[in-house]
């Protein structure tokens, strides 16, 4: 572990003079309790990830798809982690260092709900007051996950300003930490944001690949040849890939939100992707320097994805910088391959995959998936023979949160994977 404030020409601390004591607050905190585990800080995490949060988790051999690839194919299964997703690593990390640190408010932004899920269930397990924001469209996209942080009493505050997702939710998150610098902590939910949150996040996720590391080489006598993980803000992207960054012959690839399309609106300041890695350039987002998509006069555009929690404008300054420096390879799928993935991993392994996870394993599709009649004139991914004997596939989430959203999006689409959904338009609705 480490306290970088910059990767390469990423990162750094670019927020208001205001937040700055509390900043500093957190990166002697995140030096003392997380580097260097005083007072058995990371002990206490640790062990609270095994009793309350179930770890550590399987990597399992996908036989199904391990044969229809012709290639070893291993899921770790973060679904299988309490609240449905890798987000309670980090949630449970960061409510345990604001008890260490005497605070008595959480507050959290999420778009997805996943991580909003996980901020309130640690904050329940640990007794400590909750807000999270939401935008009034995830709200909408992602009712099931609103009411498990109901549940788990914590205050839900929608934002209603832009287009209602992450980007906005993080802003008013902000906007509320600095006028409560002092008794309140916020979980940041990815590795985003002014330092230490970028490097503090990729630590308590990056048990995701020491876990991994181990199983496969226990398994298999050897590391693997390539990770995918999908990658929005890029916490389970760098949770995946922290401890096998230095193992040259292992190819990370993570994997983006395509969207309906890579093309750019700027008269609109739309871009109807969210594949900040692939097509976007160097800016200031939420206290940090990295890849954003943004104009040509350095306004930030409005993201799409078909997945709540990869509909974001920009990406940890890590990943930007491992994709500058070549050791991770950003590629992306669209919204179309990405709800049929959503359903092949469903029938194919009986796992039912978060959106953001389908992603990842649309691009395994795309580039190591048989030929069919529809697919044999469509151009091979650049990256088809490069994926190699051993794949693992981090399963970032469940999709329990989701199926509302697939049926919907599935009843607009002709994909052929998709079981029949005449059922739905008979009784009149959804699920």
């Amino acid at each position: 572990m480490s306290s970088e404030s910059k990767f390469g020409d990423y990162g750094g601390q670019f927020v208001p003079e205001a937040l700055m004591p509390a900043i500093e607050e957190l990166t002697d905190a995140y030096e003392r309790y997380v580097i260097d585990n005083e007072d058995g800080f990371m002990d206490e995490f640790r062990r609270r990830l095994a009793d309350f949060g179930g770890r550590p988790l399987p990597l399992q051999r996908a036989d199904q798809l391990s044969a229809r690839y012709d290639t070893e194919v291993y899921l770790k299964r973060e679904d299988l982690l309490h609240g449905g997703a890798h987000k309670l690593n980090n949630a449970l990390g960061q409510v345990l260092l604001a008890k260490y640190m005497g605070k008595e408010r959480i507050i959290a932004e999420t778009g997805a709900g996943q991580h909003g899920t996980a901020t309130a269930m640690a904050a329940a397990h640990l007794d400590m007051p909750c807000e999270i924001y939401m935008g009034e469209t995830d709200i909408a996209r992602q009712r099931p996950n609103v009411f498990r942080m109901r549940i788990n009493d914590a205050e839900v505050n929608p934002v209603t300003t832009g287009r209602g997702t992450l980007k906005e939710a993080i802003s008013e998150t902000m906007r509320d930490w600095a006028t409560t610098v002092e008794t309140t902590h916020y979980v940041i939910g990815s590795i985003v944001g002014p330092a230490p949150f970028p490097a503090m996040v990729r630590d308590f996720q990056s048990v995701i690949s020491e876990e991994a590391r181990e199983q496969i080489q226990e398994q298999t006598g050897g590391l693997p040849d390539a990770v995918l993980a999908c990658a929005g803000g890029g916490s389970n992207t760098m949770g995946a890939f922290h401890h096998f960054v230095p193992d040259d012959d292992v190819d990370l690839y993570a994997v983006e939100a395509g969207g309906s399309s890579l093309s750019v609106d700027e008269e609109e300041g739309v871009a109807p992707n969210s594949a900040s890695l692939s097509t976007g350039d160097e800016g200031v987002l939420h206290g940090a320097r990295t890849k954003l998509l943004q104009d040509s006069d350095g306004q930030i555009m409005e993201s799409h994805s078909v997945s709540a929690g990869l509909d974001y404008a920009g990406v940890g300054p890590e990943l930007a910088h491992l994709v500058d420096e070549g050791r991770v390879t950003p590629v992306n799928v669209d919204d179309d391959t990405a709800l049929e993935a959503f359903h092949r991993l469903s029938q194919d392994e009986g796992i039912i995959p978060a959106l953001e996870t389908a992603h990842a394993f649309g691009y395994l599709e795309r580039v190591a998936g048989p030929a069919t009649d529809d697919r044999a004139a469509e151009p091979r991914d650049e990256h088809h023979d490069e994926l190699g004997d051993t794949v693992i596939v981090n399963v970032s989430g469940r999709g329990d949160k989701d199926l509302e959203t697939v049926i919907e999006e599935t009843q607009k689409r002709d994909l052929d994977i998709a079981p029949d959904m005449s059922i739905f338009n008979e009784i009149g609705g959804g699920i």
